[in-house]
């Protein structure tokens, strides 16, 4: 932890008023240290990370952090708020913030550091001692574990003092030193895995190891958990920490597999097979659940295992005493979906996670195939798809050759697009044993002329029969050949039956009338279709609906010779895309007195990601200001859609933004399409919160802002 943090990485009179000025002011501090390369790149990745989930915790503490590529080494930074700082915790604003920042590769040896801090946060004592402390040295020095300045001069003094005399002052501190590192040797010892609230326990509990219940029925109840979170750095140990205290408390045995960045050890299947009750405590999906089927479990948010422990082992231990348990043994313990999900959620929620998830996986095939096919006709002319094969003719100085070689790789990658959607909504719907009856019936579909309709019917048909299957009784001796001969032969073969036999024919009669409705849209009808996929697409910023508008569109691209309809649409609904970031970013430039300051330095991030057709860098600013946002950025999407339609501007790439207007069809007019919108929205969202007046905050920080005539800060708070 060293070579982590500090004194310059500590700020004690931390002044930020809001979360992404905290985070600013730290990282700041780690730009000068040299470990980030690129600070408001890094910021949007602690932006990102936010949005996934709040990062504040009970007991004033909030922890921004994330993996990022502009971070050459994995650095800490600490700054102590006296006014507190809002970072979405039940409890109220934080006083101790830590920004934790991450590379993308980093190793596990330097993630595991950062574990035993995020350990170290449940620690009463040590964030008692971060709050007294009273220069930046000392800080670093109880955040590294390290002997405090403090301690260290009195240690010295006392070393140097007569021999007779040096004794008193020698005990003192190493009573002293003894007391300041047992929180933290408390927190180590409790982070290796298990905890057990029976006094006098033996070290070997402590270490970890709980023994195989025997016929003593006095024995503690015993509990195994799983903590994960999207980035497995802190919440993750945080949760785990906060679990084995709260175990320690209520007297019972407490196991946690950390599921985090530095990978994670599997806890003794012995272990598990003696638990009475478990624990999940996660916002990712939980690795290798069917562990755990047959026992009563509690399922939750990471926070909740961070913020409420004592109830969670107190559920826990209710669902043992009435034996409710979760899937039996013998039955799957759920699909991907189902362990990620929230119990509540309806089978309509699922079918959209599943669509997502092959809708998701196809998306890369569609932008590497389309524009591979947009590069050919660009170098090689719009005869390049008469062009023989490049294996039986191919002339190297030729550009003609170059381009029929571009048009023809992605003309196979696009061969991919039905089998990999059919696939991979099986796989969301049926974990892996759902991947080969979806390709092939995505390969029949795709055979049949049933296209995209067809793969999504295929992938429903291949998992629902893979679950099926599933939930067979099946002898013991039979279950080891199930996954790779019983479930892959009978499911297949069922799926391509229905594929071939009953439904192949009427997808494909349907897909070609969708087709045939898309190329007959001309005038009126297209206008309208451009306005209502504008406004799907600004609706929700990259939520369901928007993605919706962009499966519709790529659906009509996902061929080798899509029409110009289905290039229209597909133009139009990523220039609709574009308009809110743009609009935003443009917005905080004209009229900045309207926005916060951190929302200034997100519109300067929104140039970047407007451009490059990434919607969710508007959401920092709807999340903010949702009514004034979302409908001016609805306005300006439809006006953009509605115009491309008009205009007739064609797109192959389902992605990229104004990089690849080269390939565009109409691209001056499509400009003018995008920029149309932006300008709408523009207008509107400085008209509606010109309405409310200045924001708060906006030009009230620093000594420039006071200097060009801004009123002073009272201290008094301010209504948003």
């Amino acid at each position: 932890m060293s070579d982590m943090i500090g004194a310059d990485l500590v700020d004690l009179d931390l002044s930020a008023d809001t979360k992404e000025a905290a985070a600013r002011a730290l990282a700041v501090r780690m730009v000068a240290r040299g470990r980030v390369t690129d600070l408001e790149g890094f910021l949007a990745d602690v932006a990102a990370r936010e949005a996934q989930m709040p990062t504040g915790l009970d007991g004033g503490i909030g922890i921004p952090h994330c993996r990022s590529v502009h971070v050459t080494e994995p650095t800490l930074a600490f700054g102590r708020s006296a006014a507190g700082i809002d970072f979405g915790a039940p409890d109220g604003p934080a006083d101790l913030v830590f920004l934790i920042a991450a590379p993308a590769g980093a190793d596990d040896a330097h993630l595991t550091i950062l574990s035993s801090l995020a350990r170290k946060l449940m620690n009463a004592d040590f964030t008692a001692a971060l709050r007294a402390a009273d220069t930046a040295r000392t800080a670093a020095a109880l955040i590294r574990g390290d002997e405090p300045p403090a301690q260290q001069e009195a240690r010295t003094a006392a070393a140097s003092a007569p021999e007779d005399t040096a004794v008193v002052p020698a005990a003192a501190s190493a009573g002293t030193t003894a007391g300041s590192t047992a929180p933290t040797a408390a927190a180590s010892a409790a982070g290796t895995g298990s905890t057990s609230g029976t006094p006098g326990a033996p070290a070997a509990e402590a270490a970890g190891t709980v023994p195989v219940p025997g016929p003593d029925e006095s024995r503690p109840f015993r509990i195994v958990a799983v903590t994960s979170c999207p980035t497995g750095i802190a919440h993750t140990y945080m949760a785990a920490e906060s679990l084995e205290n709260a175990g320690r408390e209520a007297g019972v045995e407490l196991v946690v597999e950390t599921q985090g960045s530095a990978g994670f050890a599997r806890l003794d299947p012995a272990v598990i097979a003696a638990a009475d009750g478990v624990i999940l405590a996660h916002d990712v999906p939980v690795r290798d659940k069917d562990r755990f089927a047959g026992k009563p479990t509690v399922d939750v948010g990471v926070k909740a295992g961070i913020n409420r422990p004592a109830e969670l082992i107190a559920e826990v231990r209710e669902k043992a005493a009435r034996g409710e348990v979760s899937a039996p043994a013998h039955a799957p313990a759920g699909t991907p979906v189902e362990r990620a999900g929230d119990a509540t959620e309806g089978y309509g929620t699922k079918l959209r996670t599943w669509l997502m998830s092959g809708v998701s996986y196809m998306v890369p095939f569609v932008a590497a195939g389309g524009l591979l096919i947009a590069l050919g006709f660009a170098i090689g002319g719009w005869q390049v798809d008469k062009a023989p094969s490049v294996m039986d003719h191919f002339v190297w100085t030729q550009t003609d050759s170059w381009g029929a070689l571009l048009f023809q790789i992605g003309g196979v990658a696009f061969k991919f697009l039905v089998p990999v959607l059919a696939g991979y909504i099986a796989y969301g719907m049926a974990d892996r044993p759902g991947l080969v009856p979806g390709f092939v019936g995505g390969a029949i579909a795709l055979d049949a002329g049933a296209g995209f309709l067809g793969g999504l019917a295929a992938g429903l048909i291949a998992g629902g029969v893979v679950l099926a299957i599933q939930r067979v009784r099946i002898p013991a001796v039979l279950r080891g050949i199930m996954p790779v001969v019983v479930i892959p032969l009978v499911s297949s073969a069922i799926t391509g039956f229905l594929m071939l036999v009953v439904i192949g024919k009427p997808i494909a009669s349907a897909q070609k009338g969708l087709t045939d409705w898309l190329s007959g849209l001309t005038g009126t009808n297209a206008v309208l279709l451009g306005a209502l996929l504008g406004l799907m697409m600004c609706f929700d910023l990259g939520g369901p609906v928007n993605k919706v508008a962009y499966a519709f569109a790529t659906a009509g691209i996902a061929v080798t010779d899509p029409s110009d309809s289905a290039m229209q649409i597909m133009a139009a609904v990523m220039a609709a895309g574009m308009v809110p970031p743009l609009a935003m970013a443009l917005a905080t430039t004209v009229r900045g007195r309207l926005f916060t300051p951190a929302e200034r330095e997100n519109g300067k991030a929104a140039w970047v990601l407007g451009a490059s057709f990434i919607s969710e860098g508007a959401i920092p600013f709807a999340a903010a200001d949702p009514l004034r946002v979302i409908p001016s950025a609805m306005a300006g999407g439809a006006l953009t859609g509605a115009l491309s339609m008009a205009f007739g501007a064609t797109l192959r790439a389902p992605h990229g933004g104004v990089f690849v207007v080269p390939l565009i069809g109409s691209p001056l007019l499509y400009l003018v399409a995008i920029a149309a919108g932006v300008c709408v929205t523009t207008a509107l969202v400085v008209v509606l919160k010109g309405m409310r007046g200045q924001a708060p905050g906006s030009g009230t920080t620093g000594p420039a802002a006071q200097e060009a005539g801004a009123p002073k800060d009272t201290g008094q708070p301010v209504a948003a």
